[in-house]
């Protein structure tokens, strides 16, 4: 397995969970695949109130849920990169949405507008043509993807992937 990561990061509703998934659903068809979602506002909801599951994670236990054909944990508790990484076993690639304080390679999304504040903590931009680069003062080390061209984001991903495990 080839434990690589990149990470994608970007205003809300400029398109990250599109092309995360046209980048999974090419790269799945060669490699195992791991996503990572971040939800900084804590609203994503995963099980069902009064449910089995559900009284069970209210102890605050970590609670695994599994199946003939998956394996849930519910957990209460903060789980840094790694002991993430540890947890999805074997993954040729990783692709994180969001956290964009791990040191990972970055790949900023934007419509409309860039936001420079990203350029930071970005490798490269995915943009559209809403977007005229020659508006803005992007660093030479970032390098400028076709936000519609998912087979171009992947060619960046084998390239500058980083080793995780």
């Amino acid at each position: 397995m080839k434990s690589l990561a990149v990470a994608f990061t970007g205003p809300s509703d400029s398109g990250k969970t599109t092309l995360i998934l046209k980048v999974a659903n090419i790269l799945k068809k060669e490699y195992a695949l791991a996503i990572i979602k971040n939800d900084p506002s804590d609203k994503a909801v995963f099980d069902v109130e009064g449910k089995d599951s559900w009284k069970f994670a209210q102890t605050g236990a970590e609670v695994v849920v599994t199946s003939p054909t998956r394996t849930t944990l519910f957990s209460k508790r903060h789980k840094s990169l790694d002991d993430i990484i540890a947890m999805l076993g074997d993954f040729d690639f990783l692709l994180v949405e969001g956290l964009k304080t791990l040191p990972l390679p970055r790949i900023a999304i934007f419509r409309n507008s860039l936001n420079e504040d990203y350029f930071d903590c970005s490798d490269a931009i995915a943009i559209d043509d809403s977007i005229n680069v020659s508006d803005y003062n992007i660093p030479s080390h970032i390098a400028i993807l076709d936000l519609n061209n998912p087979e171009q984001v992947v060619a960046w991903i084998h390239t500058h992937a980083k080793k995780v495990k």
